[in-house]
């Protein structure tokens, strides 16, 4: 890419961004669209609409920065909860990397780029020349000048494993801070034990009673059975549907509501379209109480039991319960909320064949996801274009359209194509077992990480090549020396995706483009604003929000020292990203679940892999620029990064898994102390409830009907 069509396509992305703040300011201030951009304080009643007209409201105004910026880190942890202050420490974190990458490397090892003579440069045409000018490439070979590289990537080294070690310890300290400090939760007392022994003449609930009675006599609480639900789970999807339908059609005029009961609405009588519709639920209603009375005898080999400490139920937790270490299985339970039902009723056999079934479908989604890999590169290659659509030589003869297709149109398109998969990784994710919608999001963010890692960064950099991909996994040996030379090539690519995947990307998320047009049509056809009870508060997705935000870290410290020119837009990105996300949890997100900050693991891996993948790269371009002794002296470089690695797994990690023994009898203790434990613990016995077991109430019928026939066993 020249370096003309890299400034084409920050002009584009750079007007957008400016755009979408202006916009946002106006819009934000609009009534109709308080659902819109201050959901979360609609639905806690912190804000109303206002229905005078006010000029200012028309007029952008930067006041909402302000506010966004002012509130501590305390005051967000106990709006958002510790999980969004783990994920704003990942901007603070990259904002502190890469000012002192942005030090070194603008400053230090850019001059030393350019001032190569490897590659030539004609400064009469510069806009027209390729930005390697400005990379490692430029640096004659065997120069003296490579070890200001060579030095500068042991500096850096240093300076983000010392950031890391940091934050991991800061927020291990603040996930013990939080658990003393909150209030007693069903999950800290309550485990799930799976395949239950089954025992004649008894049933589940019967032995799971029997045997933490006799095992567990001191601090067994209660118990609660999980059932088959899958059938009442479907009734109440068509319930919810159709309530829903029933508000749409009463907001209607009267013409409206009546239809012909006939072939598609055209024959026969008219009938009252509500009328028939809460018949119809009602009729729902009555099938699901049918089904919850015949679930006495649909209980699975899994159970919520549920201690009086914390400590009993970290005992039960961590130590093997019968002599069969597979029967009795012990796992965490997650919050009630975060529970997620529907795989609850799959057997052993459906949930490893479905496991299997996510791998293949999983590396096929990222085969198939090379297609368009292929094509973006050959848009980033005018000759190859040219050569496939030889009709278009005319149009692509001209400088802006050149320009605007080689730098703006590739990450464009890869970024709408990579835009689906998030969905994808979640269904993979919720096919393989997992108890709670937060392990769903954890193990999704982790395959959407290295999918990205994968797709985007190796599949662009090797796609020059047939066989690179291929002779990367038969010559493990050449890795380096492969990197090193096609990595330094992509620079201007992945210059123009921050840019475009980036800044524009964190731009439209602030506007809310989706949510505001839903909110309009919404308003013109439903003729109504929601009712703070009628909607319900996004919560951010952290299954690919941390990925991108990842991704973007890996493109830093993968070519700080190759081509620091994508410095200064990475730190950008994460000023920008720093203080728009500081504004959504204040004003849009609402904690879905709470984790602890379990997803910080993730961010300290990936890091310390862009590191490694640094240093391979390093290894490889001092070999080929006839630097052999440099090459070598890189080599302790990724061995010591995988000691503090592995130091900062057996310091911290466990931290993250289980709180320790000192803090649950801290806290166990303190309780003691508490006159609300009584009725926390009466609260405790329901709090595992399918809510398919539930009352349903959504038809208008008050004949006592709604009253659950179903009650779990409790003990």
């Amino acid at each position: 890419m020249i370096l003309s069509a890299l400034l084409t396509s920050v002009g584009i992305n750079l007007g957008l961004c400016f755009l979408f703040f202006a916009l946002y300011s106006i819009l934000r201030n609009q009534p109709g669209n308080i659902t819109v951009y201050s959901p979360l304080l609609f639905s806690e009643r912190k804000t109303e609409q206002e229905d005078e007209f006010n000029l200012e409201r028309l007029l952008p105004s930067p006041g909402w920065l302000k506010r966004a910026w002012q509130p501590s880190e305390d005051e967000l942890l106990s709006i958002a909860g510790l999980d969004a202050v783990v994920f704003m420490r990942i901007f603070t974190f990259c904002v502190k990397v890469f000012f002192i990458a942005c030090v070194i490397g603008i400053f230090i090892l850019l001059p030393v780029n350019f001032e190569g003579n490897q590659l030539t440069v004609d400064f009469s045409n510069l806009p027209n020349k390729t930005l390697e000018s400005f990379s490692i490439s430029n640096v004659n070979d065997g120069s003296n000048w490579l070890w200001v590289h060579f030095c500068a990537a042991y500096v850096f080294t240093i300076v983000v494993c010392c950031l890391l070690y940091y934050e991991y310890n800061y927020i291990s300290s603040k996930r013990i801070a939080y658990f003393y400090s909150s209030k007693p939760q069903p999950q800290q007392f309550t485990i799930l034990v799976r395949s239950i022994p089954a025992q004649s003449g008894s049933s589940f609930s019967e032995v799971v009673d029997n045997f933490f009675t006799e095992y567990h006599p001191s601090t067994y609480l209660s118990h609660t059975m999980v059932r088959r639900t899958s059938k009442i789970q479907s009734l109440l999807n068509d319930a919810e549907k159709l309530y829903r339908t029933l508000g749409r059609l009463k907001s209607k005029n009267t013409r409206q509501r009546y239809k012909r009961e006939g072939f598609l609405g055209l024959f026969g009588r008219k009938v009252d379209v509500v009328d028939h519709y809460e018949k119809k639920l009602e009729d729902i209603e009555d099938n699901v109480r049918l089904e919850q009375s015949s679930l006495a005898g649909e209980e699975i080999p899994a159970a919520f039991v549920s201690f009086k400490s914390r400590f009993g139920a970290a005992i039960a937790l961590h130590i093997q319960q019968g002599i069969n270490p597979t029967e009795w299985v012990t796992e965490q339970a997650p919050e009630p909320k975060d529970v997620y039902w529907p795989f609850f009723s799959a057997s052993f056999m459906k949930r490893w064949i479905f496991k299997i079934v996510v791998i293949v479908a999983y590396v096929a989604v990222t085969l198939l996801f090379l297609i368009p890999v292929v094509v973006v590169q050959g848009l980033t290659h005018l000759d190859q274009l040219e050569t496939w659509l030889p009709f278009l030589k005319g149009v692509l003869s001209l400088s802006f359209v050149s320009d605007l297709i080689t730098g703006y149109l590739p990450s464009l398109i890869l970024q709408s194509f990579l835009s689906i998969v998030p969905p994808i990784m979640i269904l993979f994710s919720s096919m393989q077992g997992y108890i709670a919608n937060s392990q769903i999001e954890k193990s999704a963010c982790i395959k959407l990480l290295w999918f990205t890692v994968w797709n985007i960064f190796f599949a662009n950099v090797l796609s020059g090549s047939a066989l690179s991909m291929v002779n990367i996994f038969l010559e493990p040996k050449k890795i380096p020396s492969l990197l090193g030379e096609v990595v330094p090539a992509q620079a201007s690519f992945f210059i123009a995706y921050v840019v475009t995947s980036g800044w524009t990307s964190l731009s439209s998320e602030l506007l809310r483009l989706f949510p505001l047009l839903y909110s309009f049509v919404q308003r013109i056809f439903a003729g109504k604003d929601e009712d703070a009870d009628d909607f319900q508060v996004p919560s951010i997705p952290y299954h690919s929000e941390i990925p991108r935000v990842l991704f973007f870290q890996l493109l830093g410290v993968t070519y700080f020292f190759l081509a620091p020119l994508i410095l200064p837009f990475i730190f950008v990105y994460y000023c920008l990203g720093y203080i728009i996300y500081r504004n959504q949890f204040l004003n849009v997100y609402a904690p879905k679940f709470e984790t602890g900050g379990k997803f910080w693991p993730i961010v300290h891996d990936s890091t310390i892999f862009s590191l490694v993948l640094m240093h391979v790269i390093a290894i490889g371009i001092f070999g080929l620029k006839k630097l052999p002794l440099a090459s070598s002296l890189i080599i302790p470089l990724p061995v010591f990064t995988l000691i503090f690695n592995e130091y900062c797994r057996k310091r911290f990690l466990p931290t993250f898994k289980a709180y320790p023994t000192e803090c649950l009898i801290k806290k166990d203790r303190k309780d003691q102390e508490d006159p609300t434990m009584t009725e926390f613990f009466e609260k405790l016995v329901t709090a595992y409830q399918d809510p398919a077991t539930m009352p349903v109430r959504y038809s208008r019928s008050d004949d006592g009907r709604s009253s659950p026939l179903l009650r779990n066993v409790q003990v």
